[in-house]
């Protein structure tokens, strides 16, 4: 089967529990909303969030034989994307994530699987051929599939989430990539400056949640692109804003578009999906993202 976008690494469950406040105050028991799960995790998002704009999309990730692993495995037979995982006895990733009434969150991560995991390559190396773009996500096994993803011809990206500008684990992937997508959260302010010195990037884009993103197109100045609220739809929960942001931006780009419309398009998607309680329970559409990003050019 032909991909737009093939997704490597990125799919567990997470577990949404309501808070009052983050942070927490100090107590032994605190009241919450009804805890929910959701099929989730950075790799998912994108992977949906390019499904329901348009494009042929995959994954390819290391799960457990559980019955969070079932739970993925039949989330993709029935939404018909294609899944090829490698099982692993650590079990599938999961997260808890602590959602405030403004959204704001604290993820929780679960670092179930070694370090330094391999899987055997032929689990994407069968799959890259066959895809025009390659989303790397930033799982060690997954380090190993950016040269094949380069060999092969496919555009490439990744999301460094909240590098330091410092940190060794996330060089090969800072490095490999054509499109690197960052938090400013935690970035130091010389960490684009070495993406481009040091990689193959063309366009380094800086997310910051409510003060928007900064986009760093390789030998142009810097552009800021405000957040967007949309009209009648309140922020409830931020969890998947950046995947939603991801998938956007790469729909665009495979369409041609500039890097800045590219961008927009982005910002569009991700306060779309601050609209929603839960993980990537209701991501834009192609005909939503067309409609809303008019208003904005």
């Amino acid at each position: 089967m032909e991909l737009d976008v093939l997704v490597i690494g990125g799919v567990g469950i997470d577990t949404i529990v309501r808070v009052p406040s983050l942070p927490l105050k100090e107590a032994e028991t605190i009241g919450v909303e009804p805890i929910e799960s959701y099929l989730g995790h950075t790799g998912h998002g994108v992977t949906l969030g390019c499904h329901l704009l348009g494009l042929q999309a995959g994954l390819v990730d290391v799960i457990g034989d559980d019955v969070e692993g079932d739970r993925i495995r039949r989330t993709y037979a029935e939404l018909r994307l294609p899944l090829h995982v490698a099982l692993h006895p650590a079990g599938t990733r999961r997260s808890v994530n602590l959602v405030a009434p403004d959204g704001q969150r604290l993820s929780l991560y679960d670092r179930r699987h070694p370090a330094g995991l391999r899987v055997d390559p032929d689990l994407w190396r069968t799959n890259v051929v066959h895809a025009r773009h390659v989303h790397v996500s930033i799982m060690d096994f997954a380090r190993y599939a950016l040269g094949d993803a380069i060999a092969a011809g496919c555009t490439v990206s990744t999301d460094l989430h909240d590098w330091d500008g410092r940190n060794d684990y996330h060089k090969d992937f800072a490095t490999a990539a054509d499109i690197v997508f960052v938090s400013t959260g935690a970035l130091a302010e010389d960490a684009v400056d070495w993406i481009f010195a040091n990689g193959r990037a063309e366009v380094v884009v800086a997310m910051s949640g409510a003060n928007g993103s900064y986009l760093h197109v390789r030998d142009q100045p810097t552009r800021h692109l405000p957040a967007i609220h949309l009209p009648d739809r309140r922020v409830v929960d931020t969890n998947g804003a950046g995947d939603a942001y991801v998938a956007a931006f790469l729909a665009r780009f495979l369409d041609g578009v500039s890097w800045h419309d590219a961008a927009l398009a982005g910002t569009v998607a991700g306060a779309w999906a601050c609209t929603t309680p839960g993980t990537h329970a209701n991501l834009i559409t192609a005909e939503e993202l067309a409609l809303w990003t008019r208003q904005y050019i």
